[in-house]
């Protein structure tokens, strides 16, 4: 009986490519690919990768051509609303926004009444306009949005914004947030249940690699008097390992730390002696 296999879609090329193949990379996954193709096999996991364009991922995911993809959660709202999100990846985070020229005045979203908005995400715009019940038209764009206004194509635009620098270049202001949106792993409702558990084995692995990207190992040295004190602020999995060091009166304590919380954290271990605090990255994390 011929091994069945997880058909993973992700993006030939462009933002979310080079941090795919990492990912995927990182949970222990090789990938036997050549220059310039669309299909290619893994050494050690039963796994097809299918590189595609962005655009066509959601479709391919609807039809079950492939079982899951990584995309942007925008795409899903755009073109994929029977999708699951089986994991956000935390990368190639960004937003579409609402952007007018910077010499217009802008007073609320009632001022969109009757004018011109520009896009390459029609759907998307057409549920933001009705849940805030204004009607303007949409002129659709497949790219190059940010022109439209300085042409005469529009009064508005709707597009994806990370940086904003390149509104900034042609002369826009982001007035608006519409959907907040990463990079997540979603599933075609077609996947039959052999596969999806090949796809939840991929899963755990995606889960340990973000968990580990998410935190800090940290070691710490401390006077034996202050280490309930320390403790208490240590947010171990658990709880953090003490051990004795070979100074009298003095331990060693061990944690993680997660990444957003870091900073203020260290500063309150300084400010309770801790000293010679060591930091080090962390591979995996299974749980």
């Amino acid at each position: 009986m011929k091994e069945k296999k997880l058909k993973i879609a992700i993006q030939k090329s462009g933002r979310l490519f080079e941090d795919s193949i990492r990912i995927l990379k990182d949970c222990g996954i090789s990938i036997d690919n050549g220059k310039d193709q669309l299909k290619a096999s893994a050494r050690n996991f039963p796994l097809e990768v299918m590189y595609l364009r962005n655009g066509d991922i959601p479709q391919y995911l609807t039809d079950g051509v492939a079982d899951i993809g990584i995309i942007g959660e925008n795409l899903i709202v755009e073109k994929g609303e029977d999708l699951e999100v089986m994991q956000k990846l935390g990368f190639s985070k960004c937003r579409v926004s609402l952007a007018v020229p910077k010499k217009e005045a802008f007073d609320g979203l009632e001022s969109l009444r009757g004018k011109k908005i520009a896009t390459s995400y029609p759907n998307t715009v057409r549920q933001f306009l009705d849940q805030n019940k204004i009607e303007a038209d949409l002129h659709i764009i497949s790219g190059s949005v940010e022109i439209a206004p300085s042409i005469g194509l529009a009064d508005a635009i709707v597009d994806i914004v990370s940086s904003g620098s390149t509104l900034f270049k042609n002369n826009l202001k982001e007035v608006a947030t519409i959907i907040k949106s990463e990079a997540v792993l979603a599933a075609s409702p077609k996947m039959d249940d052999d596969v999806r558990k090949i796809a939840s084995k991929l899963q755990f692995r995606l889960q340990s690699v973000l968990r580990a990207r998410e935190s800090k190992y940290v070691l710490l040295n401390a006077p034996n008097e202050k280490v309930d004190e320390i403790i208490k602020v240590l947010p171990g999995m658990r709880s953090p390992t003490v051990l004795p060091l070979a100074q009298e009166g003095w331990s060693s304590l061990h944690t993680v730390i997660e990444q957003e919380k870091f900073w203020e954290i260290i500063d309150e271990l300084k400010a309770i002696g801790a000293e010679g605090i060591l930091v080090c990255p962390i591979e995996k994390m299974v749980l």
